[in-house]
């Protein structure tokens, strides 16, 4: 055991305690997957990931993410808090343009725009729920089937079972049985689109993962990219928008979606330092 720089991230938030922690081990060579995994447990914090030198000779770090059921591809809210953190501890990016991410899913882009980090969405497969399937997990999250508007499976890494419902309203109220979404399999995200309003968020989302192990996550970045690709191209959702994510945790993440000229959809939060230190591991 040695003492490794530590940080712990809130993300999707400017103020701290508001939006998704993240535990961010800074140098995690030497480490092995069952160490990983067994600091992750401990933590039980949605994801902690791990910092080491890149193997692409694109990348500027390269990142393993784990929850504490097991290891993830790809996930969204530790990709701007560990890039946060990178940045905080003196990393220099190879580029002028963009910091260059390397994971289990490969190698994803990142753009400052002043204090705000967003990350391109990785590739989409998408695919229609089986009318059973969805049965079961709308009687898991206790909605009829007249509040289901549309509902798909995204998956840009990880998959999410993904409703979307009719109301703002209908997505706060639910209380659902996390043991049968556990027993069911999937991971499910939920979302409402808001009446055109001047102010204030454009979709309201919340994210169940009992299945990895976190009854609900507070702000999660991999399903809001998945469903900015998925109401975009349906033209449900403007090219710009503002997602708001973890009211019923007490907390108030804001995710802001935009889809360049090039069709890019890009997946941006700030980011607040809580904790600066060391952990022996």
């Amino acid at each position: 055991m040695q003492q490794r720089n530590f940080k712990q991230v809130d993300v999707f938030t400017a103020t701290a305690y508001r939006g998704n922690p993240l535990a961010v081990v800074l140098h995690g060579t030497g480490l092995s997957d069952e160490e990983m995994q067994h600091f992750a447990r401990w933590t039980n914090l949605s994801e902690t990931t791990f910092l080491l030198p890149p193997e692409s000779d694109s990348a500027d770090y390269r990142v393993r993410i784990f929850t504490p059921g097991g290891e993830l591809p790809f996930a969204g809210h530790p990709t701007l808090g560990s890039c946060h953190a990178w940045l905080e501890a003196g990393g220099k990016p190879r580029g002028r343009e963009f910091i260059v991410q390397e994971c289990k899913a490969g190698l994803v882009k990142l753009r400052r725009d002043g204090a705000r980090l967003a990350f391109a969405a990785p590739p989409l497969k998408q695919s229609a729920p089986s009318p059973a399937v969805l049965a079961q997990v709308a009687s898991a999250l206790g909605v009829q089937a007249s509040q289901v508007v549309a509902a798909q499976i995204l998956d840009n890494g990880p998959a999410w079972f993904t409703l979307l419902l009719d109301s703002p309203q209908t997505v706060l109220n639910l209380s659902p049985n996390h043991m049968q979404l556990k027993n069911l399999g999937h991971k499910v995200g939920v979302a409402a689109i808001y009446p055109e309003q001047a102010t204030g968020p454009n979709l309201e989302v919340r994210a169940f993962a009992a299945a990895a192990g976190i009854p609900e996550d507070p702000v999660t970045g991999s399903l809001n990219a998945g469903l900015a690709q998925w109401l975009i191209d349906q033209n449900r959702m403007p090219e710009r928008y503002l997602a708001a994510q973890g009211v019923c945790l007490d907390r108030a993440g804001r995710v802001h979606i935009e889809r360049d000229a090039a069709g890019q959809i890009w997946v941006g939060g700030e980011s607040a330092t809580c904790i600066t230190g060391s952990v022996t591991l």
